[in-house]
């Protein structure tokens, strides 16, 4: 664990770390209403603390009317009733850091709720103080909008507003107004939000679509995308928001000179970002422009291992060679799942033992690991029925798209209970029966789950500080075989994984080596002085001197 207490302590406690995401309405509900809050996050934060992780990022809990869960804010400053009260998240602060654990929260910057006090005022008439603070603009002389940009929710990105007789822009659902942050009031509004949360303890932050500050002032359209440029990692295939280039809607230039501000807020806190870029071409190419020169955000959380289809060591080759070549400085945080795509297990069609190799070479990658709530314990995407649905996503796209609420049912804790213990009422989703026999409680009491997996790949990265804050070199892939070293302060560890369900056999690194990671199915070198490695199996070696 030394190397644990290093990153806690150190400014660059971010880099290397495995940061656990909770979405709070499935994760522990405390008070018997069907929903997860703050309270039962504090319940259940020593599980975390089990696991090795070292920070956990919350999804939204602020004041909202829950259009879109939590990510359509109404006060920046206050903990919606449903998740509790701001005492509440204060309890959430002193049990996490008294754990171990860093805590980072979800911050929604580029857009509002339309039942947010700065839109009521902004919307009133076109001369109150706050008339420019979101994106309005008159329409076309036909009365169009007034261009061609396409809302990732469906439909044009623009809403027409009769008080104002202007249209005004929404990149998600209409009843999320973009801020106009050209405007320098509100950048000072927003940064003072950042103050906010920093004085009350929190240790950084995931920043929501952080390439969608800025829209292009002079509001031109969006050219046509060609359709072998497609693809649907951040819209599903159906929504042709895929159909554009957004090279005018969002990934503005001037989204660099505010991230230089937010970051100097930061820095006499030690306090960490990392931003989500949602983009389906340029996403490694922002990072690179986000996370230069130490004065902008410390990592961008990148989509590229969030693909719906599995992930080949090919793959991982083509995804570090274009980030060595676009972002050769930038750091990484890496996801296999999160609160908007189908879990992983499912989207890749994997076995315990293939969950498995994946979690090992996760730990083993350069950058930052986030995981998402019930992964460790390898829970499949749930079939939810459309009567059931509650994400708009959902509903608007359904059948082609069933939308996000199959990887936001509630965690589950207990293998004996219809609720998986996550409440005594009825869930706001419904509890897969299949998802329960993963329990915790059923999976702490059996050796082989993928829960001790976990553990044991978290713990073999902390113990290892080439793993954690290394240099990686030499990555290629060798048929299924993806191999690579890592290399930190002297310290070398060469990594091959196996992803595939078939035994491969591949050359052994030049040098001496000693293999390490037994507990994580860990083999060598054979007696012809070839790597011989069983479907799914990793080989983990530490560099001799001499």
């Amino acid at each position: 664990m030394k190397a644990k207490n290093i990153i806690a302590k150190d400014k660059d406690w971010w880099r290397g770390a495995v940061i656990y995401q909770i979405y709070p309405r499935s994760y522990q509900d405390s008070n018997g209403d069907g929903v997860g809050d703050l309270l039962g996050i504090v319940e259940r934060l020593p599980h975390i603390a089990s696991l090795g992780a070292d920070a956990i990022w919350i999804s939204p809990f602020f004041t909202s009317p829950m259009k879109d869960f939590g990510y359509d804010v109404s006060d920046y400053c206050d903990v919606d009733p449903i998740f509790g009260t701001l005492g509440d998240f204060d309890q959430v602060i002193a049990t996490a850091h008294t754990l171990g654990l860093k805590v980072m929260i979800d911050l929604v910057l580029s857009h509002t709720s339309d039942q947010h006090p700065w839109f009521r005022e902004s919307r009133a008439n076109r001369d109150n103080p706050k008339a420019d603070w979101f994106v309005w603009a008159d329409p076309k002389p036909d009365g169009t909008p007034p261009n061609n940009w396409l809302s990732i929710f469906g439909g044009s990105a623009w809403q027409w507003d009769g008080r104002r007789m202007q249209y005004y822009l929404h990149n998600f659902l209409v009843s999320q107004p973009d801020l106009n942050f050209h405007n320098p009031d509100v950048q000072e509004a927003l940064l003072e939000v950042v103050r906010f949360w920093l004085d009350r303890g929190v240790d950084g932050f995931r920043l929501d679509t952080i390439n969608f500050y800025f829209a292009d002032k002079k509001l031109r359209d969006n050219p046509a995308l060609p359709p072998e440029k497609r693809n649907d990692t951040i819209a599903p295939a159906v929504n042709p928001y895929n159909w554009q280039e957004h090279i005018h809607s969002k990934n503005q230039s001037e989204n660099l000179d505010f991230l230089k501000k937010f970051r100097a807020v930061l820095e006499p806190y030690n306090a960490a970002a990392v931003g989500e870029v949602g983009d389906a071409q340029r996403g490694l190419e922002i990072m690179a422009e986000y996370t230069s020169g130490g004065d902008k955000v410390q990592m961008c959380y990148a989509f590229e291992l969030l693909q719906p289809h599995p992930v080949a060591a090919s793959d991982v080759v083509e995804v570090f060679t274009r980030l060595k070549a676009t972002a050769p400085d930038a750091w990484p945080c890496w996801a296999y799942s999160n609160h908007d795509v189908v879990r992983h297990v499912t989207r890749w069609g994997l076995s315990r033992a293939a969950a498995k190799a994946y979690t090992t070479l996760l730990m083993c990658l350069r950058g930052s690991v986030c995981l998402y709530q019930g992964e460790e314990l390898g829970l499949p995407e749930a079939e939810i029925a459309f009567e059931d649905l509650q994400d708009p996503y959902g509903i608007e796209f359904w059948p082609e798209f069933k939308g996000r609420d199959g990887c936001r049912t509630p965690m589950v804790w207990m293998a004996d209970n219809q609720n998986g213990g996550f409440s005594s009422a009825k869930p706001w989703l419904p509890v897969p029966t299949e998802h329960l026999r993963l329990a915790v409680s059923a999976e702490e009491a059996d050796p082989g789950a993928l829960l001790h997996h976990y553990r044991k790949a978290i713990a073999f990265r902390h113990a290892q500080d080439a793993l954690a804050k290394g240099t990686m070199t030499g990555m290629r892939a060798d048929g299924p075989v993806v191999r690579f070293e890592r290399e930190f302060e002297g310290s070398r560890i060469f990594v091959a994984v196996n992803l595939s369900g078939e035994p491969a056999t591949v050359a052994a690194p030049e040098g001496r080596w000693q293999v390490t990671g037994a507990e994580l199915a860990s083999t060598g070198p054979a007696g012809d002085g070839k790597l011989h490695l069983g479907p799914w199996q990793p080989c983990l070696m530490l560099a001799l001197e001499g």
